[in-house]
């Protein structure tokens, strides 16, 4: 008999191996940054026709790449874009990579996908595919992509890949044209038997341009969204607890960058740039004049073992670990990666005083008691209190000022910082 693992502590197992290795296991490869829609909140689309096309890698850049992250240790593979199947030989690199057996994910937003492209995953199946919904309604989703049309194409798509049984999970952006929708769009994807999952995380466009912000929610919006679900308070407590003892890591704690990247994971962008996630634009090497091997063991390591050079209030952030801001997101914002996102700081800070987590003093943050911005806060937590009363699906503990008892069994092992950090590593499409 062969023993068997479940995928699930298979991935964890494996994750875990790479803190002190420093193993690539997952590489996000950004096919082309061109799209058919237009998205208002996107942060790397460019026109179908745009001149960069030209200066994407080639297939037989592809196979070399592939060898040598196989080489490497890459098991897992990440398709994203722009939009993936904007490339027309897209299916003849994503069989190359097939060929290496690496487990895959496509990330897509469904409107290119016609049947011949159906029939091929279906013949060499995907691990997973996730397309991406910008509203529930054919109004809200053009609304956001701004391309008539694009509406029937996704669910066109949807159709597809379901009549072939391919293994799809549906998801969402919370924006100020969608909030209203998302338990919607939720709700059609359960009705199809899908995976559904949110997120309304919002950064600018890699090119330095602000203007996806100008859909982005505000804290109190994205938490009250929280809010409608039973589901979410009590996953942001349980990821608070999980990897409550990662954060001390100085891997966490005294360098820039906090995340799996450049421990676990790296992206590549169209051009053959290796970068330490898809949103990090200044720290790059050039993979088609140099190896992965060189860019993975040398240049990566060093812009990811990189120490912080002044004090930030994330060091000592206890609830680090529920937090969705990162030196990347830093750098696109501000322009610096050691300068916190204020957006990110306030959403998790909101968060932590609904769960009634006990915040210690810090004079570095202005969220915490006895700072500037305390009072405010707490104004905006005793409104979502009130809403969460009304909406009935999660109630705040009655008690403030306390620490919850989030598990009763010991917090995992420092090790297993790298699972848990590397879910900021994977873009959404």
């Amino acid at each position: 008999m062969i023993p068997q693992l479940a995928y699930n502590d298979f991935s964890k197992r494996l994750h875990g191996s790479v803190f002190t290795e420093r193993i690539p296991l997952d590489v996000t490869f950004e096919m082309t940054r061109r799209c058919p829609l237009t998205c208002l909140h996107c942060y790397n689309n460019l026109p179908m026709n745009d001149p960069a096309r030209r200066n994407e890698l080639t297939l037989e850049e592809y196979k070399r790449l592939f060898d040598e992250f196989a080489q490497l240790g890459t098991l897992w593979v990440l398709f994203t874009g722009g939009e993936i199947f904007a490339r027309p030989d897209f299916i003849d690199i994503y069989l190359e990579a097939k060929k290496r057996g690496f487990i895959i994910t496509l990330f897509t937003n469904g409107t290119l996908i016609n049947e011949k492209i159906a029939d091929v995953l279906a013949e060499y199946r995907p691990f997973a595919i996730e397309i991406t919904l910008y509203g529930h309604t054919r109004e809200t989703y053009e609304g956001l992509t701004r391309i008539p049309g694009s509406f029937d194409r996704c669910h066109r798509g949807i159709k597809l890949l379901l009549d072939r049984g391919l293994p799809l999970a549906l998801k969402t952006v919370g924006t100020t044209l969608t909030k209203d929708e998302v338990y919607q769009m939720r709700e059609f994807a359960e009705n199809l038997g899908l995976e559904f999952k949110f997120d309304s995380m919002m950064n600018p466009r890699i090119d330095c341009s602000q203007s996806p912000l100008d859909v982005r929610l505000t804290p109190e919006e994205v938490v009250e969204l929280d809010l409608k679900d039973e589901r979410r308070m009590p996953e942001w407590e349980q990821l608070y607890g999980r990897y409550r003892a990662a954060i001390a890591n100085p891997l966490v704690s005294e360098t820039i960058y906090s995340c799996g990247g450049g421990l676990a994971s790296c992206a590549v962008s169209p051009y053959g740039e290796m970068t330490i996630c898809v949103l990090s634009q200044v720290d790059r090497f050039d993979l088609r004049n140099d190896t992965a091997r060189e860019g993975w063991h040398h240049f990566l390591k060093e812009v990811r073992m990189s120490k912080r050079t002044q004090p930030v209030k994330c060091n000592s952030c206890e609830i680090r670990s529920m937090c969705s801001g990162c030196a990347a997101m830093s750098e696109l914002e501000y322009g610096d990666k050691e300068v916190p996102v204020d957006f990110f700081c306030r959403t998790n800070h909101l968060r932590a005083y609904l769960l009634g987590l006990d915040l210690k003093p810090n004079p570095l943050c202005e969220y915490r008691p006895g700072s500037e911005r305390y009072e405010d806060i707490q104004t905006s937590v005793a409104e979502l209190r009130q809403k969460a009363e009304e909406y009935g699906y999660w109630r705040p503990p009655t008690a403030s000022g306390r620490s919850l008892p989030v598990f009763q069994t010991p917090p995992p092992e420092t090790e297993d910082f790298c699972a848990g950090f590397n879910r900021y590593s994977v873009a959404e499409s």
